[in-house]
């Protein structure tokens, strides 16, 4: 079983920046991303980042929104600009082939 730490979420004002970062308890990372869930909303993509660097954004976030890798277990996702529309439950996700792990999430709030 892996095991997915999340940290980094907080209470922000608007314009400002957060950075998330999940700690995998296996390495090398294949997919690693996050998610985010706002109340009464489905779970939706924010970012991910593969083996190899390649990366896919929502396009709500592109430009604001950047996930890196320290190449082992750990990714981080810098948040910058923030919108209160951002204002949702955080999970990080990993999946390696057939395996998907979530992490227990973490409250990101935007203040207008």
């Amino acid at each position: 079983q892996v095991q997915l730490a999340e940290f980094g979420g907080g209470l922000v004002e608007a314009g400002g920046s957060l950075q998330l970062s999940c700690a995998a308890s296996r390495g090398p990372l294949s997919i690693i991303g996050w998610y985010r869930q706002a109340p009464g909303r489905q779970r939706e993509l924010v970012a991910d980042i593969r083996r190899g660097g390649s990366t896919t954004y929502a396009n709500s976030v592109k430009g604001r929104f950047t996930i890196t890798t320290d190449n082992a277990n750990t990714v981080f996702l810098q948040m910058n600009r923030l919108k209160p529309e951002d204002t949702a439950a955080y999970y990080c996700n990993a999946r390696w082939g057939p395996e998907n792990y979530w992490g227990q999430g973490t409250q990101v709030t935007v203040s207008s």
